[in-house]
């Protein structure tokens, strides 16, 4: 059974930066696809970046494309989201997810993912 913990997560100025991080246990981080969702207060969760198995590419929401990165530790079993030029909009609950497949057209779907860590709050204040 996949486990995930997220840390990292706080509270920001505009234009700041955060990292968050995911502990994954039960399953290596090379061999599954990880993503990070978000859900802000009163709105659906919502995709914003994936990592597919295998060295299979990394993919973001347009929302925080040039903005977030996502990495794979391979070594320490984790993946990371650097979030640079915070704004209030990025204000929500973080959440990582893991699957064991990696179909591409599927990835930035929070259907696809049957492994969900208990989230990480980010605020990011005007």
């Amino acid at each position: 059974q996949v486990q995930l913990v997220e840390s990292g997560g706080g509270l920001v100025q505009t234009g700041g930066s955060l990292r968050l991080s995911c502990a994954v246990s039960g399953r290596t981080v090379s061999s599954t696809t990880m993503a990070w969702f978000r859900q802000a207060l009163g709105k659906e969760r919502e995709f914003v970046a994936a990592i597919r198995r295998y060295g299979g590419g990394t993919f973001y929401a347009d929302s925080v494309k040039g903005r977030f990165t996502m990495s794979r530790d391979n070594g320490d079993n984790t993946v990371s989201l650097q979030m640079n030029s915070l704004t209030p909009e990025d204000t929500a609950d973080y959440y990582c997810a893991a699957t064991s497949t990696g179909i591409l057209s599927t990835v930035q779907l929070h259907t696809a993912y049957n492994s969900w860590g208990q989230g990480t709050q980010v605020t990011v204040s005007s």
